[in-house]
Protein backbone atom coordinates (compact mmCIF):
# COMPACT_ATOMS: atom_id res chain seq x y z
CA UNK A 1 0.00 0.00 0.00
CA UNK A 2 3.06 2.14 1.24
CA UNK A 3 4.63 1.85 -2.70
CA UNK A 4 0.92 2.58 -4.35
CA UNK A 5 0.68 5.73 -2.50
CA UNK A 6 4.18 6.45 -3.11
CA UNK A 7 3.27 6.16 -7.28
CA UNK A 8 0.18 8.13 -6.61
CA UNK A 9 2.36 11.22 -4.63
CA UNK A 10 4.98 10.95 -7.48
CA UNK A 11 1.81 11.09 -10.68
CA UNK A 12 0.56 13.85 -9.04
CA UNK A 13 4.16 15.32 -8.77
CA UNK A 14 4.31 14.76 -12.22
CA UNK A 15 1.08 15.92 -13.25
CA UNK A 16 1.28 19.39 -11.15
CA UNK A 17 5.19 19.84 -12.51
CA UNK A 18 3.31 19.63 -16.00
CA UNK A 19 0.92 21.91 -15.20
CA UNK A 20 3.23 24.46 -13.77
CA UNK A 21 4.94 24.25 -16.64
CA UNK A 22 2.68 24.93 -19.62
CA UNK A 23 1.04 27.89 -17.43
CA UNK A 24 5.02 28.75 -17.78
CA UNK A 25 5.43 28.92 -21.08
CA UNK A 26 1.87 30.59 -21.84
CA UNK A 27 2.59 33.90 -23.63
CA UNK A 28 0.66 36.54 -25.33
CA UNK A 29 0.83 39.35 -27.86
CA UNK A 30 1.57 42.88 -26.78
CA UNK A 31 1.90 46.26 -29.25
CA UNK A 32 4.72 48.86 -28.90
CA UNK A 33 4.27 51.68 -30.60
CA UNK A 34 6.26 54.98 -31.58
CA UNK A 35 4.79 58.08 -32.57
CA UNK A 36 7.72 58.65 -34.87
CA UNK A 37 10.66 57.31 -36.24
CA UNK A 38 13.34 58.30 -38.46
CA UNK A 39 14.63 55.35 -40.60
CA UNK A 40 18.59 55.47 -41.29
CA UNK A 41 18.00 56.89 -44.68
CA UNK A 42 16.27 60.47 -42.99
CA UNK A 43 12.25 59.24 -43.84
CA UNK A 44 10.25 60.03 -40.96
CA UNK A 45 7.31 57.27 -40.20
CA UNK A 46 4.41 57.99 -38.35
CA UNK A 47 2.82 55.41 -35.73
CA UNK A 48 5.21 52.69 -35.97
CA UNK A 49 4.03 49.22 -34.48
CA UNK A 50 5.37 45.92 -33.77
CA UNK A 51 4.33 43.13 -32.10
CA UNK A 52 6.47 41.59 -28.85
CA UNK A 53 6.21 38.97 -26.15
CA UNK A 54 7.99 38.23 -22.69
CA UNK A 55 8.91 35.00 -21.08
CA UNK A 56 9.82 35.13 -17.27
CA UNK A 57 10.37 38.06 -15.23
CA UNK A 58 12.44 40.84 -14.74
CA UNK A 59 14.01 41.34 -11.81
CA UNK A 60 14.14 44.52 -9.61
CA UNK A 61 16.92 46.18 -10.89
CA UNK A 62 16.57 44.68 -14.46
CA UNK A 63 19.83 43.53 -15.18
CA UNK A 64 18.44 40.03 -16.17
CA UNK A 65 17.01 40.50 -19.94
CA UNK A 66 17.76 38.74 -22.86
CA UNK A 67 16.68 39.85 -26.30
CA UNK A 68 15.73 37.50 -28.90
CA UNK A 69 15.90 38.97 -32.80
CA UNK A 70 14.12 36.00 -35.65
CA UNK A 71 14.91 35.20 -38.72
CA UNK A 72 13.96 36.31 -42.18
CA UNK A 73 10.33 34.69 -41.92
CA UNK A 74 10.35 34.24 -38.24
CA UNK A 75 8.56 36.50 -36.22
CA UNK A 76 8.47 37.10 -32.46
CA UNK A 77 6.76 33.85 -31.28
CA UNK A 78 10.38 32.49 -29.82
CA UNK A 79 9.09 29.99 -27.12
CA UNK A 80 5.84 29.43 -25.71
CA UNK A 81 2.21 29.46 -26.63
CA UNK A 82 -0.43 31.69 -27.09
CA UNK A 83 -2.82 29.23 -25.80
CA UNK A 84 -2.71 25.46 -24.62
CA UNK A 85 -4.54 24.03 -27.75
CA UNK A 86 -1.98 25.69 -30.28
CA UNK A 87 -0.37 23.35 -32.76
CA UNK A 88 3.04 24.26 -31.92
CA UNK A 89 4.82 26.77 -29.43
CA UNK A 90 7.58 28.94 -30.48
CA UNK A 91 10.40 28.54 -32.68
CA UNK A 92 13.10 28.14 -30.18
CA UNK A 93 10.92 26.47 -27.36
CA UNK A 94 13.34 24.01 -27.06
CA UNK A 95 15.93 26.33 -25.28
CA UNK A 96 13.61 29.31 -23.79
CA UNK A 97 11.98 28.29 -20.86
CA UNK A 98 11.90 26.72 -17.62
CA UNK A 99 15.10 25.08 -16.72
CA UNK A 100 16.37 25.00 -19.80
CA UNK A 101 19.19 26.64 -21.74
CA UNK A 102 17.66 29.95 -21.43
CA UNK A 103 16.27 29.41 -18.42
CA UNK A 104 13.13 32.10 -17.54
CA UNK A 105 13.32 31.08 -13.89
CA UNK A 106 16.14 33.36 -14.58
CA UNK A 107 15.72 35.97 -16.87
CA UNK A 108 13.32 37.88 -18.46
CA UNK A 109 13.40 37.02 -22.43
CA UNK A 110 11.85 39.76 -24.69
CA UNK A 111 11.73 38.84 -28.29
CA UNK A 112 9.88 41.14 -31.03
CA UNK A 113 8.52 41.20 -34.41
CA UNK A 114 10.68 43.10 -37.01
CA UNK A 115 9.70 46.34 -38.98
CA UNK A 116 8.45 44.63 -42.19
CA UNK A 117 7.93 41.80 -40.93
CA UNK A 118 7.31 39.03 -43.76
CA UNK A 119 3.92 38.06 -41.89
CA UNK A 120 2.13 40.98 -42.51
CA UNK A 121 -1.29 39.13 -43.41
CA UNK A 122 -0.63 36.76 -39.90
CA UNK A 123 -3.05 37.76 -37.36
CA UNK A 124 -0.09 37.10 -35.27
CA UNK A 125 2.06 39.74 -36.22
CA UNK A 126 2.45 43.29 -34.99
CA UNK A 127 4.41 45.27 -38.33
CA UNK A 128 4.68 48.34 -39.51
CA UNK A 129 5.93 48.23 -43.84
CA UNK A 130 4.35 48.61 -47.21
CA UNK A 131 1.64 46.83 -46.55
CA UNK A 132 0.41 49.55 -43.46
CA UNK A 133 -1.72 52.33 -44.28
CA UNK A 134 0.43 55.38 -44.68
CA UNK A 135 -1.65 58.07 -42.33
CA UNK A 136 -0.37 60.75 -44.58
CA UNK A 137 -2.64 59.62 -47.63
CA UNK A 138 -4.88 56.88 -45.93
CA UNK A 139 -3.81 54.29 -48.44
CA UNK A 140 -1.08 51.21 -48.05
CA UNK A 141 2.28 53.03 -48.16
CA UNK A 142 3.46 49.89 -51.00
CA UNK A 143 6.90 50.85 -52.61
CA UNK A 144 6.77 54.41 -51.14
CA UNK A 145 7.53 52.83 -47.69
CA UNK A 146 10.94 53.96 -47.01
CA UNK A 147 13.89 51.38 -47.20
CA UNK A 148 14.83 50.16 -44.11
CA UNK A 149 17.81 47.73 -42.74
CA UNK A 150 18.76 45.91 -39.90
CA UNK A 151 19.94 49.08 -37.96
CA UNK A 152 16.58 50.77 -38.30
CA UNK A 153 14.65 47.22 -36.85
CA UNK A 154 17.58 47.45 -33.43
CA UNK A 155 16.78 51.16 -33.18
CA UNK A 156 13.09 50.36 -32.81
CA UNK A 157 13.87 47.27 -30.51
CA UNK A 158 16.08 49.77 -28.69
CA UNK A 159 13.56 51.87 -28.05
CA UNK A 160 10.95 48.95 -26.88
CA UNK A 161 13.63 48.04 -24.23
CA UNK A 162 14.43 51.27 -22.95
CA UNK A 163 11.06 51.50 -22.40
CA UNK A 164 10.72 48.78 -20.08
CA UNK A 165 13.64 50.98 -17.99
CA UNK A 166 16.11 48.17 -19.40
CA UNK A 167 19.94 49.88 -19.54
CA UNK A 168 21.66 47.02 -20.42
CA UNK A 169 20.69 43.42 -21.47
CA UNK A 170 22.21 40.33 -19.95
CA UNK A 171 22.69 38.72 -24.22
CA UNK A 172 21.08 39.52 -27.14
CA UNK A 173 21.21 36.54 -29.55
CA UNK A 174 19.26 35.37 -32.65
CA UNK A 175 19.08 33.06 -35.61
CA UNK A 176 20.08 33.76 -39.48
CA UNK A 177 18.45 37.52 -39.76
CA UNK A 178 18.91 37.75 -36.05
CA UNK A 179 22.31 36.85 -35.60
CA UNK A 180 22.69 39.73 -38.14
CA UNK A 181 20.80 41.60 -35.44
CA UNK A 182 22.67 40.33 -32.60
CA UNK A 183 25.64 41.35 -34.57
CA UNK A 184 24.35 45.17 -35.20
CA UNK A 185 23.35 44.91 -31.28
CA UNK A 186 26.86 44.47 -30.13
CA UNK A 187 28.64 46.82 -32.69
CA UNK A 188 26.06 49.59 -32.35
CA UNK A 189 25.52 49.19 -28.61
CA UNK A 190 28.71 47.99 -27.46
CA UNK A 191 28.06 49.11 -23.49
CA UNK A 192 24.05 47.78 -23.80
CA UNK A 193 25.19 44.29 -24.28
CA UNK A 194 26.38 41.90 -22.08
CA UNK A 195 26.95 38.79 -24.52
CA UNK A 196 26.22 38.12 -27.91
CA UNK A 197 25.08 34.85 -29.45
CA UNK A 198 24.85 35.00 -33.33
CA UNK A 199 23.42 31.56 -34.63
CA UNK A 200 23.95 30.60 -38.59
CA UNK A 201 25.14 33.94 -39.71
CA UNK A 202 28.19 35.85 -39.97
CA UNK A 203 28.68 39.76 -39.83
CA UNK A 204 27.95 40.72 -43.25
CA UNK A 205 26.45 40.04 -46.52
CA UNK A 206 28.62 38.92 -48.63
CA UNK A 207 28.32 38.82 -52.29
CA UNK A 208 27.48 35.22 -52.26
CA UNK A 209 24.28 35.76 -50.00
CA UNK A 210 23.28 39.16 -51.80
CA UNK A 211 23.12 37.19 -55.35
CA UNK A 212 20.95 34.53 -53.58
CA UNK A 213 18.95 37.47 -52.32
CA UNK A 214 18.10 38.28 -55.41
CA UNK A 215 17.43 34.86 -56.56
CA UNK A 216 14.95 34.69 -53.69
CA UNK A 217 13.53 37.91 -54.75
CA UNK A 218 12.71 37.22 -58.60
CA UNK A 219 9.89 35.28 -58.51
CA UNK A 220 8.01 38.24 -56.97
CA UNK A 221 8.98 40.92 -59.45
CA UNK A 222 8.26 38.33 -62.26
CA UNK A 223 4.91 37.96 -61.41
CA UNK A 224 2.81 40.66 -63.09
CA UNK A 225 0.27 41.12 -60.37
CA UNK A 226 3.65 42.29 -58.53
CA UNK A 227 3.10 45.75 -60.74
CA UNK A 228 6.14 47.33 -59.19
CA UNK A 229 4.45 47.29 -55.81
CA UNK A 230 1.08 48.33 -56.26
CA UNK A 231 -1.20 45.62 -56.12
CA UNK A 232 -3.08 46.54 -52.53
CA UNK A 233 -6.58 46.23 -52.94
CA UNK A 234 -6.07 44.07 -56.20
CA UNK A 235 -4.87 40.78 -57.27
CA UNK A 236 -1.85 39.98 -54.86
CA UNK A 237 1.45 38.72 -56.57
CA UNK A 238 1.13 35.02 -54.19
CA UNK A 239 2.04 32.55 -57.00
CA UNK A 240 5.56 34.84 -57.35
CA UNK A 241 5.69 35.10 -53.32
CA UNK A 242 4.78 30.97 -53.23
CA UNK A 243 7.75 30.54 -55.66
CA UNK A 244 10.37 32.95 -53.65
CA UNK A 245 9.28 31.00 -50.64
CA UNK A 246 9.99 27.36 -52.11
CA UNK A 247 13.34 28.92 -53.35
CA UNK A 248 13.80 29.69 -49.89
CA UNK A 249 12.27 26.54 -47.95
CA UNK A 250 15.12 24.55 -50.72
CA UNK A 251 17.93 26.91 -50.22
CA UNK A 252 17.54 26.75 -46.01
CA UNK A 253 18.08 23.18 -46.18
CA UNK A 254 20.44 20.51 -47.30
CA UNK A 255 21.12 18.42 -50.03
CA UNK A 256 21.13 15.80 -47.50
CA UNK A 257 17.46 16.43 -46.29
CA UNK A 258 16.45 16.62 -49.63
CA UNK A 259 18.01 13.33 -50.94
CA UNK A 260 17.69 10.94 -47.50
CA UNK A 261 13.58 12.51 -46.79
CA UNK A 262 12.45 12.31 -50.60
CA UNK A 263 14.95 10.76 -53.09
CA UNK A 264 13.32 10.10 -56.68
CA UNK A 265 9.89 9.28 -54.99
CA UNK A 266 6.92 10.73 -57.38
CA UNK A 267 4.48 12.69 -55.81
CA UNK A 268 1.47 10.29 -56.64
CA UNK A 269 2.34 6.79 -56.75
CA UNK A 270 0.59 6.16 -60.30
CA UNK A 271 1.25 9.32 -61.93
CA UNK A 272 5.03 8.57 -63.78
CA UNK A 273 6.58 12.51 -63.89
CA UNK A 274 7.99 10.90 -67.59
CA UNK A 275 4.70 10.84 -68.57
CA UNK A 276 3.55 14.81 -68.43
CA UNK A 277 4.63 18.12 -66.92
CA UNK A 278 1.72 17.97 -64.88
CA UNK A 279 3.35 14.91 -63.22
CA UNK A 280 5.52 15.99 -60.04
CA UNK A 281 8.35 14.48 -58.06
CA UNK A 282 7.33 14.40 -54.58
CA UNK A 283 9.62 16.99 -53.06
CA UNK A 284 8.56 19.51 -55.84
CA UNK A 285 4.72 19.19 -54.83
CA UNK A 286 6.09 19.09 -51.11
CA UNK A 287 7.80 22.57 -51.57
CA UNK A 288 5.28 24.09 -53.64
CA UNK A 289 2.37 23.18 -51.40
CA UNK A 290 4.70 24.69 -48.47
CA UNK A 291 5.30 27.71 -50.69
CA UNK A 292 1.60 28.58 -51.13
CA UNK A 293 0.76 27.90 -47.64
CA UNK A 294 3.10 30.19 -46.21
CA UNK A 295 2.15 32.84 -48.94
CA UNK A 296 -0.89 33.34 -47.54
CA UNK A 297 0.13 35.02 -44.50
CA UNK A 298 2.82 36.63 -46.01
CA UNK A 299 3.31 40.06 -47.94
CA UNK A 300 5.17 40.14 -50.98
CA UNK A 301 6.59 44.12 -50.82
CA UNK A 302 7.86 43.19 -47.23
CA UNK A 303 9.53 39.98 -48.73
CA UNK A 304 11.64 42.88 -51.02
CA UNK A 305 12.32 44.74 -47.98
CA UNK A 306 13.53 42.09 -45.53
CA UNK A 307 15.69 40.97 -48.92
CA UNK A 308 17.09 44.88 -49.11
CA UNK A 309 17.69 45.31 -45.52
CA UNK A 310 19.42 41.34 -45.25
CA UNK A 311 21.76 42.60 -48.52
CA UNK A 312 23.04 46.29 -47.35
CA UNK A 313 23.84 45.13 -43.64
CA UNK A 314 27.20 44.93 -42.69
CA UNK A 315 28.00 44.94 -38.45
CA UNK A 316 28.57 48.24 -37.37
CA UNK A 317 28.34 49.73 -40.50
CA UNK A 318 31.35 50.76 -43.03
CA UNK A 319 33.37 47.39 -42.99
CA UNK A 320 33.33 44.17 -41.23
CA UNK A 321 36.95 44.80 -39.91
CA UNK A 322 35.64 48.29 -38.84
CA UNK A 323 32.73 46.68 -36.79
CA UNK A 324 33.74 44.04 -35.25
CA UNK A 325 36.30 46.27 -33.09
CA UNK A 326 33.12 48.37 -31.72
CA UNK A 327 32.35 45.03 -30.07
CA UNK A 328 32.89 44.47 -26.61
CA UNK A 329 30.90 41.53 -25.67
CA UNK A 330 32.00 37.78 -25.46
CA UNK A 331 30.43 36.30 -28.83
CA UNK A 332 29.40 33.07 -29.23
CA UNK A 333 29.41 32.05 -32.69
CA UNK A 334 26.84 28.73 -33.62
CA UNK A 335 26.83 27.54 -36.91
CA UNK A 336 25.94 24.20 -39.29
CA UNK A 337 29.08 23.15 -41.32
CA UNK A 338 26.33 22.20 -43.91
CA UNK A 339 24.57 25.89 -44.01
CA UNK A 340 24.06 26.65 -47.42
CA UNK A 341 22.82 30.30 -46.83
CA UNK A 342 25.95 31.15 -44.63
CA UNK A 343 28.48 28.76 -45.16
CA UNK A 344 31.40 27.93 -43.00
CA UNK A 345 33.69 29.74 -43.86
CA UNK A 346 32.02 32.76 -43.88
CA UNK A 347 31.48 32.18 -40.00
CA UNK A 348 35.19 31.58 -39.64
CA UNK A 349 35.94 34.31 -40.99
CA UNK A 350 34.11 36.47 -39.05
CA UNK A 351 34.85 34.65 -36.03
CA UNK A 352 38.89 35.25 -36.95
CA UNK A 353 38.28 39.20 -37.47
CA UNK A 354 36.62 39.00 -34.17
CA UNK A 355 39.53 37.13 -32.29
CA UNK A 356 42.26 39.99 -33.98
CA UNK A 357 39.79 42.25 -33.06
CA UNK A 358 40.01 41.12 -29.24
CA UNK A 359 36.77 40.08 -28.70
CA UNK A 360 36.27 36.48 -26.77
CA UNK A 361 34.68 34.20 -29.05
CA UNK A 362 33.81 30.51 -28.63
CA UNK A 363 32.41 28.79 -31.59
CA UNK A 364 30.46 25.48 -31.60
CA UNK A 365 29.14 23.82 -34.71
CA UNK A 366 25.65 21.62 -35.05
CA UNK A 367 25.16 18.59 -36.51
CA UNK A 368 22.46 17.76 -38.58
CA UNK A 369 21.24 17.28 -42.15
CA UNK A 370 19.07 20.57 -42.15
CA UNK A 371 21.64 22.86 -42.71
CA UNK A 372 20.79 26.37 -42.07
CA UNK A 373 17.68 25.10 -40.65
CA UNK A 374 19.62 23.14 -37.80
CA UNK A 375 19.68 26.56 -36.24
CA UNK A 376 16.40 27.06 -35.46
CA UNK A 377 15.28 23.28 -35.55
CA UNK A 378 17.81 21.67 -33.91
CA UNK A 379 19.55 23.82 -31.76
CA UNK A 380 18.78 21.96 -28.55
CA UNK A 381 21.78 20.22 -29.05
CA UNK A 382 23.98 23.24 -28.30
CA UNK A 383 21.59 23.69 -24.77
CA UNK A 384 24.72 23.05 -23.06
CA UNK A 385 27.00 25.42 -24.40
CA UNK A 386 24.37 27.99 -24.28
CA UNK A 387 23.81 27.73 -20.74
CA UNK A 388 27.39 28.24 -19.78
CA UNK A 389 27.62 31.16 -21.97
CA UNK A 390 24.39 32.55 -20.29
CA UNK A 391 25.51 31.89 -17.29
CA UNK A 392 28.95 33.55 -17.29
Amino acid sequence: MKSLRMAALLAATLLTSSAVWAQTLLTEKKTFELPSFTTQSGKALKNVKVGWETYGTLNADKSNAILICHFFSGTSHAAGKYKETDAAAGYWDSIIGPGKAIDTNKYFVISSDTLVNLGANDPTVVTTGPASTNPDTGKPYGMDFPIVTIRDFIEVQKSLVESLGIKKLHMVAGASMGALQTFEWAATYPDMVGRAMPVIAFGEADANLIAWLDIWASPIRLDPNWNKGDYYGKTPPNAGLAQALKIVTLHANHWDWANKTFGRKWAKADENPASGFDKRFSIEAVLDGAGAARAKISDANHFLYLVKANQLFVAGGGTLDEGVKKIKAPVLLIHSPKDLVFPPGGVDDTAAKLKAAGVAVEQIQLKGDRGHLDGVLTIKQAEGAISAFVAK
